[in-house]
């Protein structure tokens, strides 16, 4: 999967762009990895919050942990793979949208309509996922402008790609969330109690007024 995108990338770069794929974003100046360290951890952050602020008004109830009734070596493998498994969509899903999309459509229309454009049909790739609606559907839309902001403001992808992996691996797998409708290996279980226009019910918090806070004040 992640093959197939850079490989199609670099193809659509080195001969039809006759331009390189690091200047998508991918540039490695002093101080490279704040970026992305930055975007870690401002996602952490803010599902962190979304946690804290659904469990004190008794929306999500914990019910259990990973490693209740398992092994520690099987905890730390299967976390490990949805570690990498969310840095994978994070690199591909960038790539595609705020790199090769966005930064083409700039050269055209100018980059606010790039912003726009890109962010619309991402949260459009998003509503085929089970359980999405058009909730769901504008707040990944809104969350395509904070990701794209990423890239304004530093002109590279670590800080969008750093940002990407956290949200959806704090979601999944540390808090127990629905990740854009599709559920996952969790290291806390949780129980939904909450309204669903608050928490984004089985989608996640991307289809909740809890996410859309989120989004706006990330």
């Amino acid at each position: 999967y992640l093959g197939g995108v850079l490989l199609a990338t670099w193809l659509a770069r080195r001969f039809l762009d006759k331009r390189l794929v690091r200047e998508l974003g991918f540039q490695r100046p002093p101080g490279w990895w704040g970026e992305m360290l930055f975007g870690v951890a401002l996602g952490g952050v803010l599902m962190l919050g979304i946690f804290a602020l659904e469990t004190g008004l008794g929306w999500v109830r914990v019910t259990g942990f990973a490693w209740q009734g398992g092994s520690l070596p099987n905890v730390a493998g299967l976390t490990a793979l949805a570690f990498w498994t969310f840095v994978v969509v994070g690199i591909n899903e960038e790539l595609v949208t705020r790199g090769y999309l966005m930064q083409t459509l700039a050269e055209g229309l100018g980059l606010t309509w790039a912003v726009l454009i890109s962010s619309a049909l991402f949260g459009l790739l998003h509503l085929a996922n089970p359980n999405a609606s058009w909730i769901s559907t504008f707040n990944i839309a809104v969350a395509g402008v904070f990701l794209a902001l990423g890239y304004v403001v530093t002109r590279r992808l670590w800080l969008p790609i750093g940002l990407h992996f956290s949200w959806n691996f704090f979601q999944g797998t540390v808090f127990g969330f629905p990740v854009s409708g599709t559920e996952g290996y969790t290291l806390i279980r949780l129980a939904e109690t909450g309204p669903d226009l608050a928490t984004g019910g089985a989608f996640g918090p991307e289809a909740g007024l809890t996410g859309l806070a989120a989004i706006l004040i990330g």
